[in-house]
């Protein structure tokens, strides 16, 4: 299982400045990859294609760029770009983020979901995999070809976690990225869909990539408080709380990795044996010290690599 930093506004050096040093000591440190959220702050990909220039190995991957904000044309041509200011080490998470979001922010129509992906990555797959594209739906009609010179194929993720987004991941996508997943839900609902749709279609083994809060600590009571407080307000998206209901948890600190080194390792363990092949740490301090908290937990994560 690769173990890669989900870098986001939690970063201790904010702005485009903390992406790049993180990343740089991501790679360092011997990290698989760098994921970066599409929130309310640098924009993801242009980001990664600035961070491309600083890095020479470590995947750099979103997670995830909101498909109603870009039309699908724009997504591939700015990914590739990505792509070829990588030197060829982008993975493009794409989904169509939450109602509250997509409405209440940007004022667009939250509607016919699985179909609007369908669609997206039907014009998005084809522009990055032969430059070319004719596809005609319901909300898209995209015709041409693209050539973004230095650029080559790359994965294509969706945020998948109902039963109908994990089986178009598992035909037309490389995989899923999740959040707010736990082991339980990781191994009855999403790995056996996503596997089981991908196997329908002929298609790779999908990646299973998890985004997950961490935080070493000796004090798990105090890190499950903290956790619970920092991420409640997932619990109020429907997509995540259906994931945890059926992982049986009342709410995102019961799906937070937290404890001592011994005990993080254990339940990350637990996530390669549920099916994720790649974990996307979220790094979260607990205590006083946040610095030191989050270099506990960088340390150990970093010594991980390679191991579960």
């Amino acid at each position: 299982m690769k173990i890669a930093i989900f870098i986001g506004s939690g970063s201790p050096t904010p702005g485009l400045k903390g992406l790049i040093e993180t990343s740089v000591r991501a790679e360092k440190d011997g990290f698989d990859g760098a994921w970066y959220p599409q929130l309310f702050m640098e924009d993801a990909l242009t980001a990664i294609s600035v961070i491309g220039e600083r890095t020479s190995r470590i995947e750099l991957g979103t997670a995830v760029v909101p498909s109603f904000t870009r039309h699908p044309w724009a997504m591939a041509q700015q990914a590739l770009t990505a792509q070829a200011a990588t030197g060829g080490r982008l993975a493009l998470g794409i989904g169509p983020s939450h109602k509250v979001t997509i409405e209440g922010n940007f004022g667009l129509r939250f509607e016919r979901i699985a179909e609007h992906v369908e669609e997206y990555v039907s014009v998005v797959r084809p522009l990055v995999e032969s430059g070319s594209v004719d596809f005609s739906g319901r909300h898209y009609r995209v015709r041409g070809e693209m050539e973004v010179a230095g650029a080559g194929r790359f994965p294509i993720l969706i945020s998948a976690l109902g039963p109908r987004m994990l089986d178009l991941a598992g035909r037309l996508a490389d995989g899923t990225v999740t959040w707010m997943v736990g082991k339980g839900a990781l191994g009855s609902h999403i790995a056996p869909r996503i596997r089981a749709a991908a196997e329908r279609s002929e298609r790779p083994s999908p990646r299973i990539c998890v985004g997950v809060p961490i935080a070493v600590t000796d004090d798990r009571e105090r890190g499950i408080e903290e956790a619970g407080r920092r991420f409640a307000g997932y619990a109020r998206l429907p997509s995540y709380r259906r994931m945890l209901d059926i992982e049986g948890a009342d709410g995102p600190a019961q799906v937070a990795v937290v404890g001592s080194e011994a005990e993080v390792e254990h339940q990350l363990s637990g996530y390669a044996g549920a099916g994720a092949t790649d974990i996307l740490a979220m790094i979260f301090p607990v205590g006083s010290s946040e610095e030191e908290s989050r270099e506990r937990t960088w340390s150990l994560l970093a010594s991980l690599v390679g191991r579960i």
